[in-house]
């Protein structure tokens, strides 16, 4: 696809990377990363799946990229943003990946950040013709509909100018991600029907959003943040299928007209992902998964190199532990691990191979 080229996309790229998705039946997976380490991992196993990636960062991890010794946590959250981003620009073309840049949960409490964030874009697109990031989330799914839509009609107004998108979330996706989210009965149905959007929510949005610019949809269909005992989660993509067919009709649309993501993807019924991206899903979101994938062989290097971690020279043997305890080292493997772990999402997705920046 000649508008898909290898770094960040943007604008009418973007949209291309997401109607190719729905077109050809493939998601991509969204991998919250925390690190240039990790962001190197997730365009490591881009390049490898031959695949192209979505990439984001919650505040948390924005502060974090920045470093914790920032002791401004809300100028760390903007200015680690930024960095991400660079680091992003540069590295992708060198992977050979079209990359979208994302940003996650971003409640009420975080439109600040998410306003600080585009400040730094509009600047980007006066100077350079492009902004930083592809889309930014608005979660305001625990606010009355109206609040949630008419901040969000707020917003898009201004990420449309600077060709960007937004992602918004109509219904609340179970349990807690970075500080946002609520711990809610996902067990029983019935109990809390906020983890089932309703189709009339979805029109609603579309009918207010879509005059104003290109934004997608985090619709409730019983997806948790997080890893749970099988059974405690009961999907329903169907519900998704619903919201299509009713704006459709509604509006007089070809099939699948809005673009929807899967966040809570990890743990995940691989047949359910299936049956989800079906119904018009182009992104799910993975980031316990690929916590865990990262952090495992870390634990089983320590195990198996525990004087390395203790004595720089072995008091007994006088044997140097530099080669064990080197960071390059033990960050590598998690580096592979979370790689590795992501190959698998890219084929879960049927991902792989599908890159356009080929085709």
């Amino acid at each position: 696809m000649p508008s898909v080229k290898p770094g960040v996309v943007t604008g009418a790229a973007y949209r291309d990377l997401v109607a190719a998705c729905k077109q050809d039946g493939y998601a991509l997976p969204a991998v919250n990363i925390t690190s240039s380490s990790t962001m190197n991992a997730a365009l490591e196993a881009a390049a490898n799946a031959g695949s192209d990636i979505i990439i984001q960062l919650s505040n948390g991890g924005a502060q974090f990229f920045a470093g914790k010794g920032i002791k401004d946590a809300a100028a760390a959250r903007v200015v680690g943003a930024v960095s991400a981003a660079r680091h992003a620009q540069l590295l992708a073309e060198y992977y050979g990946v079209a990359v979208v840049l994302h940003t996650d949960h971003a409640n009420r409490k975080f439109v600040p950040w998410v306003d600080e964030m585009l400040k730094w874009s509009e600047k980007a697109y006066a100077e350079e013709g492009k902004a930083l990031y592809s889309s930014h989330m608005l979660d305001l799914s625990e606010e009355p509909l109206e609040d949630n839509l008419s901040t969000c009609e707020t917003f898009l107004k201004r990420m449309s100018a600077i060709e960007m998108s937004l992602e918004i979330e109509l219904g609340v996706t179970g349990g807690e991600e970075d500080g946002i989210g609520t711990e809610l009965d996902t067990s029983i149905e019935e109990i809390d029907p906020r983890l089932y959007t309703r189709p009339e929510e979805v029109e609603e949005a579309y009918r207010r959003l879509s005059p104003l610019g290109h934004f997608s949809v985090a619709a409730a269909f019983g997806n948790v943040h997080g890893v749970y005992k099988p059974g405690n989660v009961k999907l329903r993509p169907e519900i998704l299928l619903e919201s299509q067919k009713f704006v459709a009709e509604k509006h007089g649309l070809g099939d699948s007209p809005l673009d929807f993501v899967f966040h809570g993807g990890s743990g995940s019924e691989k047949a359910k992902i299936e049956e989800a991206v079906g119904y018009g899903v182009f992104k799910m979101n993975i980031d316990t998964d690929t916590q865990f994938a990262y952090a495992r062989p870390v634990g089983e290097y320590v195990e198996a190199n525990d004087r390395a971690f203790k004595y720089q020279v072995d008091p007994e043997t006088d044997k140097p532990y530099k080669k064990q305890y080197d960071p390059r080292v033990w960050i590598r493997e998690a580096e592979l691990s979370m790689a590795a772990r992501l190959e698998e999402a890219f084929k879960d997705l049927g991902a792989t191979g599908r890159s356009v920046t080929k085709g």
